[in-house]
């Protein structure tokens, strides 16, 4: 956590009003993003980013956060509290400016906060207005004060409520009915943010408390390791190269740096990047600069201690894809003033971040690998495995590349594809089997849809090295019909390497998992969705792959007929049948797998555009991701019993 000298600045001058809280009742959703579970639980984000930002100024230790039973939730800290005093232009208490106007607050003058997390947000105001009601009460200056909103409006004037030796700011809302589909927060979903939290700011406790039950839940996060902590959490189901962590601590710079990697005995890498505790999903300058300091430090490295030997007749040459493989990496800096770009606004822009980033993390590795010459030596044994896989497959990714950039007559045979050429209007459905792909040919429409048959298990992309995956026939298929090429996404400058994965170049706006609803299907799915989450994910953080919902029954009445998507939609179904006819059987099918449907039933169920249901597969939580595939994917069996034994309760239309 960043100290900070106690300013004297902070006070009703420091709050600066940007605009007005007009239009978000009318359009939450273009403050918050949805109106569904991840709006509601940005609420409580937005609150506890304000006590955060206390931390970060030095001047907040504990943050507690409480769902109470009636719904609302209740977020405390111990900060400095926000000034009551009377704001000048707007002739009101600075705490009820902060609460009932957009965009205004202490983190937009730089004297009260150096660096602020709460700048990439929308401000506590928006909480306010998407409230049903919500009170603030703030201990400063020896007093306390509360103050009542409803909907955003203030209900009374700032009250005077008696002495205190205390400081700190707690904020109690309930959202509103009216606003949000649903306001039942999710514990886990709190708790997994919180936890990410402490981790970054070391030494902060974090307690979140769960009292809707009759037997409460509580957590609390601190972690003194700070991101060394956070690298062991994450890589806890791997088996590590080393356990000694390499930690990089750099805070008397203009951008403060902290970073901690860990090896371990893998073949993929897990690097999340995060700006004032934003977690910046597409990277960015310091991810950049962090990419091209661990190439060079460690090629450094390998030469002067003459650890690269090849054999004979061969060419090795370490980049910087070797050396992070198996890697797992958190890297967190602190910008007085972010600039983000990027299609989701969580990749950072400022030019002058990479430098720092680059020789703070340059020496940083040099002197740890130093001071520990048999890590080093076991992380560049690694690489050169890495290397030489690298090379035997060169000539599969080449020939792959070839066919990509060939176009229409090189593409796998078993292929059928769509006639228009617009990558806006095509989908290609990956689907299980010849028998569904057959159905899928006939049902589908031929202009838009393309169908590529699968067979067989798809090779696991958690524990297969890359010339393994890409001696995989399926594998093949699927890069040479998407047509983006393969490999990584940048190099370890950030620029783009020529014939490596380049999104412009996909053939298809969607890509389409078709699988049976039953175990294999499942299967096969997530065997997919690990493919391209560790080898493709520019695909998903696009916005371009989709999971197919097929039926799992048909219902029949006579000439009527319904599809059914799980066994309550099936019950209800028969129930309302039942009702409006007596005297006529109802037939029930259930679908073992698509192949049972014929191509009209399939098309009508499954692919009609105007009738079938797809799920967007998105990435939400990066650090969840992880854990996730690791978990269920990875070479820790115990891990995976443990996460299904603690997961089958969700499972429904099991197929046994």
């Amino acid at each position: 956590m960043t100290e900070a000298v106690a300013t004297p600045v902070y006070s009703a001058e420091s709050i600066k009003v940007l605009e007005g809280l007009e239009a978000v009742r009318k359009r939450p959703a273009m403050y918050i993003g949805d109106l569904g579970k991840r709006g509601l639980h940005h609420l409580v984000y937005e609150v506890v980013d304000n006590s955060i930002d206390e931390a970060l100024a030095g001047h907040c230790t504990r943050i507690t956060v409480i769902l109470n039973i009636d719904g609302s939730v209740t977020v405390e800290d111990n900060g400095r509290g926000i000034p009551v005093g009377i704001h000048k232009e707007e002739k009101k208490p600075a705490v009820e400016v902060v609460m009932t106007v957009l965009h205004a607050g202490g983190k937009f003058d730089k004297d009260s906060y150096k660096v602020s997390g709460g700048l990439h947000g929308v401000g506590v105001s928006v909480v306010n207005a998407l409230s049903k009601w919500l009170w603030v009460e703030v201990k400063r200056d020896g007093k306390k004060h509360k103050q009542d909103y409803k909907k955003g409006i203030t209900q009374n004037k700032l009250k005077e409520l008696g002495t205190t030796k205390k400081s700190g700011t707690k904020v109690c809302f309930h959202p509103d009915e009216e606003i949000f589909d649903e306001i039942i927060f999710d514990y886990n979903i709190i708790a997994e943010r919180l936890r990410e939290l402490a981790y970054l700011n070391h030494g902060l406790e974090i307690v979140l408390k769960d009292e809707r039950s009759d037997t409460p839940t509580s957590d609390t996060f601190k972690f003194k390791g700070g991101l060394s902590d956070f690298v062991k959490y994450l890589d806890e189901k791997n088996n590590p190269l080393h356990n000694k962590i390499v930690t990089v601590k750099k805070e008397d710079t203009t951008v403060p740096v902290d970073v901690a990697l860990r090896y371990s005995n893998t073949y993929n890498d897990n690097i999340l990047t995060f700006v004032n505790n934003i977690n910046t999903i597409e990277g960015g300058t310091h991810l950049s600069g962090f990419r091209s300091a661990l190439t060079r430090s460690m090629n450094v490295y390998a030469t002067k201690n003459n650890l690269i030997k090849s054999k004979k007749n061969e060419k090795l040459t370490l980049s910087g894809e070797d050396f992070r493989e198996g890697l797992t990496a958190i890297i967190s800096v602190k910008v007085a003033e972010p600039q983000f770009e990027g299609q989701t606004k969580t990749k950072l822009g400022n030019g002058d971040v990479k430098g720092v980033v680059d020789k703070a993390v340059y020496e940083g590795i040099l002197d740890f690998l130093e001071q520990n010459p048999s890590i080093g030596r076991r992380i560049i044994e690694k690489a050169l495995l890495a290397a030489r896989s690298r090379s035997a497959a060169r000539k599969a990714r080449e020939l792959i590349r070839r066919k990509s950039a060939l176009g229409g007559s090189s593409l796998p045979g078993k292929l059928a594809d769509c006639s228009n050429r617009d990558p806006a209007f095509c989908e290609l459905y990956l689907v299980e089997g010849d028998s569904a792909g057959g159905s899928a040919k006939q049902g589908r429409d031929r202009r838009t849809q393309a169908i590529l048959p699968l067979r067989g298990k798809v090779i696991n992309s958690e524990k297969a090295r890359v010339d393994k995956l890409l001696s995989n026939n399926e594998v093949q298929s699927m890069i040479t019909a998407l047509g983006t090429g393969f490999g990584g996404a940048e190099d370890e400058t950030g620029e783009k390497s020529k014939g490596d994965f380049d999104i412009e170049r996909l053939r298809y706006h969607k890509v389409i998992i078709m699988t049976d609803a039953d175990v294999d299907g499942s299967h096969i799915r997530t065997l997919l969705l690990t493919f391209f989450y560790r080898k493709m994910k520019g695909i998903i953080d696009g916005g371009y792959l989709y999971l197919a919902l097929p039926p799992l029954y048909r219902i029949s009445q006579g000439k009527k007929e319904a599809y059914s998507y799980d066994d309550n939609e099936k019950d209800l179904t028969v129930e309302r049948m039942q009702k409006d006819n007596k005297n006529t059987k109802i037939n029930v099918q259930r679908y073992k797998g698509l192949g049972e449907m014929n191509p009209e039933q399939l098309w009508e169920t499954t692919m009609n555009p105007e009738k079938r249901t797809l799920l967007q597969v998105t990435v939400d939580d990066a650090e969840q991701a992880v854990r996730t595939f690791q978990n269920l994917m990875g070479s820790d069996v115990e891990a995976r019993r443990t996460f299904i034994e603690t997961n089958a309760r969700f499972v429904v239309n099991l197929d046994v």
